[in-house]
């Protein structure tokens, strides 16, 4: 299935060039989504003689990550369990102090969208409903708004189509929208032009974390500082085993210009959460919609997304879909995200939820202010290395018990016969054939994949996605092309590439969906 997000669909392209021998810099930042583009353009804008010298390594292309794969939505609050819930772990000043530091980066992107080209900032509300078995959240996330000193209030009807209400509305003023591929590449040309050094398809595959040295396939890159703006940190860290990885998946279909729900953004907080908005490309328009969570390598990922699409049809009736999607979270254990210096040494930016695009904006301000010599108090409360065993130990318990089982369940169990022969154009399967073990997938040409089905980061063996047409582990959410190739996540090498035995060749496997 071919999926592409409508922001990287309607974005301009990028064209900066591969990285080329080896070159030193003052700062290294590994990822060109908002929080690495973010950080890029802070470093270089300093007007002072002392001004580093900014280097950026993409692996892919600009954006091409979760920040083009999102919901292009900034709001001061947080998603998942709201507000309410850093109030409930940290208590009231916390909350306070995250709705103060995201509206504070909320208010920037506002500002530098004032000076980039067609990058579709709007401010709007956040609108917030459920089903009747979810109302009480939404009086609750009321009350820890309000604490929070968040221009928040209850009233207000749902205008058709959108889900119906069973109960309270909570409106959360002066939000805001954009286009977030659009305001990523024009940032990083932002940046570029005031002295930043990027490169597109510039995976690292090597990482020294002592000396400051990172890898690619054509060169590599010395810095006095490195920063992972990679979502999740590459290779191996503490915080890895405190964070659930989770996909959401998001689709598009043509809207009629000017009909409801209009400029906002709409979360439905059933018991299957759906969030809606719409956007404005040129002359199309579209309304968006977002949903169906699941853990990465474990769910049958053509279900989920079959799943939200016939709750948009429910809603919004039968249309074309134009784009299909989805994105990666990682949830910090205690509900806040790491942010800072870890015991690597470099600076790592993750735990950001499904609120990255707010959170990478935080990120990007307070790892520049601490490169730059100046103090941020909001910086302690998100340190990578905190534990917040009495905050967070439910989740790190049940993260850790996730992957002992998976690790369990695919050493242990027996799979169901199946031969590399029998595999059809656009089949999978994880085969024992010839005294090895494969991931196989025969691609549409008839072509045959054979990679090693043991992720590269700490041994778990990865899972089918059918949607996206990847290997994903279920352990950390590293993620892989059917050739091997690391698209996302922790790990730095691909799935080893096997040579498959002759397609007569027996043996037994299993494909998730």
């Amino acid at each position: 299935m071919e999926t592409l997000s409508v922001w990287r669909g309607t974005a301009a392209p990028t064209g900066y060039a591969a990285l080329s021998g080896d070159v030193t810099a003052d700062v290294l930042i590994i990822g060109g989504g908002i929080t690495g583009v973010t950080l890029a353009d802070l470093l270089a804008e300093q007007k002072s003689a002392s001004k580093p010298r900014v280097v950026l390594l993409e692996a892919g292309e600009i954006g091409c990550g979760t920040t083009g794969n999102s919901t292009g939505n900034l709001y001061e609050t947080v998603s998942g369990d709201g507000l309410r819930g850093i109030a409930s772990k940290w208590g009231d000043d916390v909350a306070r102090q995250v709705a103060n530091e995201r509206r504070t980066a909320v208010n920037f992107v506002e500002e530098r969208c004032r000076q980039l080209p067609d990058v579709g900032f709007r401010r709007c509300a956040l609108v917030e409903w459920a089903d009747a078995a979810n109302n009480d959240a939404i009086r609750e996330e009321f009350r820890a708004l309000e604490a929070a000193g968040c221009a928040v209030e209850l009233g207000g009807g749902i205008p058709s189509p959108l889900p119906p209400q069973e109960g309270e509305v909570l409106v959360l003023r002066n939000q805001a929208q954009f286009q977030p591929q659009a305001y990523v590449v024009a940032m990083a040309r932002r940046a570029a032009d005031a002295g930043a050094v990027i490169h597109e398809h510039s995976r690292v595959i090597e990482l020294d974390t002592k000396a400051k040295r990172a890898v690619t396939a054509t060169g590599s890159v010395t810095a006095k500082e490195i920063v992972m703006a990679t979502h999740s940190p590459k290779g191996i860290h503490l915080v890895h085993t405190e964070m659930p990885v989770h996909r959401e998946y998001a689709i598009a279909f043509e809207w009629t210009p000017d009909a409801p729900p209009g400029p906002g953004v709409f979360w439905w907080k059933a018991t299957d959460h759906l969030s809606i908005r719409t956007l404005q490309a040129g002359n199309r328009h579209f309304l968006i919609c977002a949903g169906q969570e699941h853990k990465v390598g474990i769910h049958n990922a053509t279900a989920g997304l079959m799943a939200l699409e016939q709750q948009a049809r429910r809603f919004f009736g039968e249309r074309p879909i134009t784009h299909r999607w989805s994105a990666q979270n990682y949830r910090g254990a205690d509900a806040l995200p790491y942010i800072g210096r870890n015991h690597s040494g470099c600076f790592i930016a993750t735990g950001f939820a499904t609120d990255g695009l707010t959170w990478g904006t935080v990120a990007a301000r307070l790892i520049a202010a601490e490169l730059l010599g100046h103090a941020a108090a909001f910086a302690e409360l998100v340190r990578p290395n905190r534990l917040s065993l009495v905050k967070g130990a439910k989740t790190i318990l049940e993260e850790n018990v996730t992957v002992v089982k998976q690790l369990v369940k695919d050493y242990l169990t027996s799979r169901q016969d199946e031969k590399l022969s029998d595999l059809k154009p656009g089949d999978s399967a994880i085969v024992d054939a010839a005294g090895e073990t494969f991931a196989a997938y025969r691609a549409p040409d008839g072509e045959l994949f054979a990679v090693s089905s043991v992720c590269t980061h700490v041994g778990c063996k990865v899972h089918w996605n059918s949607v996206e047409t990847s290997w994903d582990c279920p352990c950390h959410g590293s993620r892989f092309r059917p050739d091997g190739t690391v698209i996302e996540g922790p790990a730095l090498a691909p799935l080893r590439r096997k040579h498959a035995p002759p397609l007569g060749g027996g043996g037994s496997g299993s494909a998730p969906a």
